[in-house]
């Protein structure tokens, strides 16, 4: 399913389980621990929804492809993960 396997992209590609002494450094161009905790609920979210059953549409997808890509932005602009795009560092 689509939906599983962009979850499992981002989880690779983004790093959750960094100590918040690392991810909260002073300098921010957003605050990276509530972006990394906002995208955790999302994607926890989805997990229930998806064990619950419930079958995700495109724009469901495209709103959390979305999301994701925005908070790889700012986690990248502040030096937490690599200058590329998400979908360079998540297989097609």
């Amino acid at each position: 399913m689509a939906m599983r396997l962009l979850i499992r992209q981002v989880r690779d590609a983004i790093p959750f389980d960094l100590p918040q002494a690392q991810v909260c450094t002073g300098l921010c161009n957003g605050c990276s621990v509530k972006l990394l905790d906002y995208l955790d609920t999302q994607l926890c979210n989805w997990e229930v929804r998806l064990a619950a059953g419930e079958r995700p549409g495109l724009a469901d997808l495209s709103r959390l492809g979305s999301t994701s890509r925005k908070v790889y932005r700012a986690l990248a602009a502040n030096g937490l993960v690599p200058m590329q795009s998400l979908s360079e560092v998540t297989p097609g």
